[in-house]
């Protein structure tokens, strides 16, 4: 058996692909659902963000498994495996402790150290627990993934400052503004984490209004009531019904909807634009993957539209200061790493430990018995003595085994010590 990913990340795959991979909190369950009929998959958890789309998988046979991963990540995509190779990334076993790990410290996003991610890899766990899709494997393998996260927050400065892309997007609208956002009518499309983390963002910036749109009412209240009273001077909720309206008559639009298709569409965004009142460009802020705004609303004149990639090189450039901390960071997921695969080892030789252990027991007590038939002058408290000493022995003999089989556990020499000892005791 082997742990695989298999997928797509922004290093390696350009943002109209990602898009297109993305599988919504809505098509989760469905998509778990068609993983866990696959003949080669024991254990599934996707991990899908506006950044990377991947599969951790627990498969009978690797290269079987590893097809199966990327025949749905093609399906997903519409796209043929073919045109997504050059773009995909494959990883086993160890490389898949160390890739997940950094993940969840933040150190493989475009904000380094950013708080969104560990709820993203955690949330991700639970789905596939909900779903019955994930299993001891990888359950061991994501627990520890998240402490490793909270631990490289709480023992470095790598998440001080800019902390998400939702407060990277607020810092890039404010500096394509001349006066920042103060005084700015603010449109906030959706109300999940990605706009609440944009809402509170905003605190500090002195907007004139703060407007939250979203499908669900009680989730917009929810935002609204857990922000400053400092945030703007009027902070309100509105339906998504009323969106065009809501365009005209705003300065500056962050949309954060997760959706298959673009909401603001170029008809509605133009006029949007001629509707308002003032003479400064409407700018808009997507932070949707896929986007939430159709591309070609961009060459809309009074309209300055920066997307993803445009977000994700603007944080890079305000970050790079950030990057003394990395070394830090890096080294307490190398520890992190060690430490799960010790204990990873160490559950893969339990059950064999625990069958050898039995087996001898159990032929420790026939003997025991065979001889207490034949053996009657012995007291009781004399064939408790006798039961304590073959214990202690017996113990003794199983010592070094069981040490050298869990030390070497997951190695080629660990296989051989398992196949080794099935035979010798008849597992």
């Amino acid at each position: 058996m082997s742990v695989i990913v298999v997928g797509l990340e922004q290093r390696h795959a350009p943002l109209d692909l990602l898009e297109r991979v993305t599988v919504t909190e809505s098509a989760l369950p469905k998509a778990l659902g068609r993983l866990r009929d696959q003949s080669n998959l024991s254990e599934v958890v996707i991990l899908s963000t506006c950044l990377r789309t991947e599969v951790y998988a627990v498969v009978e046979r690797f290269h079987d498994g590893v097809a199966e991963l990327q025949e749905f990540l093609a399906t997903v995509s519409g796209s043929p495996v073919d045109s997504l190779a050059e773009h995909l990334t494959i990883r086993f076993d160890d490389d898949v402790t160390e890739h997940l790990f950094t993940v969840a410290a933040g150190l493989d996003s475009a904000v380094l150290g950013e708080s969104e991610v560990l709820g993203q890899v955690r949330r991700a766990w639970e789905k596939a627990q909900l779903e019955r899709v994930s299993g001891p494997i990888l359950g061991a393998l994501f627990r520890h993934a998240v402490e490793t996260g909270k631990r490289v927050r709480s023992e470095t400065a790598i998440a001080r400052g800019i902390t998400s892309l939702s407060h990277g997007a607020v810092a890039l609208g404010a500096d394509r503004r001349e006066n920042g956002l103060a005084g700015a009518r603010i449109l906030v499309v959706g109300a999940g984490e990605m706009g609440e983390g944009v809402a509170q963002a905003l605190d500090g910036h002195r907007p004139a209004s703060v407007v939250i749109a979203n499908r669900t009412p009680g989730r917009s209240d929810a935002v609204v009531a857990g922000l400053a009273d400092s945030t703007a001077d009027e902070v309100r909720t509105e339906s998504l019904e009323g969106l065009a309206g809501l365009l005209a008559a705003a300065d500056v639009v962050f949309t954060t909807v997760g959706t298959n298709h673009p909401i603001i569409d170029r008809p509605m965004l133009g006029s949007a634009v001629a509707e308002r009142d003032t003479g400064t460009p409407l700018l808009v802020v997507d932070l949707g993957v896929p986007r939430n705004v159709e591309p070609s609303a961009a060459e809309l004149d009074g309209v300055v539209l920066l997307d993803m990639d445009v977000l994700r090189a603007a944080v890079a450039d305000a970050l790079s200061g950030r990057q003394e901390e990395v070394a830090g960071a890096a080294g307490i997921v190398g520890d992190e790493v060690e430490r799960y695969r010790v204990a990873s080892r160490a559950r893969d030789a339990a059950p064999l430990v625990s069958a050898i252990r039995a087996r001898t027991e159990e032929a420790r007590r026939e003997e025991l018995e065979r001889q207490r038939s034949k053996r009657t002058g012995l007291s009781d408290d004399q064939w408790d003595e006798v039961d304590a000493v073959t214990r202690a022995m017996v113990a003794k003999l199983l010592h070094q085994p069981t040490v050298a089989l869990k030390g070497a556990a997951g190695t080629p020499r660990g296989e051989r010590l398992v196949e080794a000892l099935r035979t010798l005791f008849d597992l």
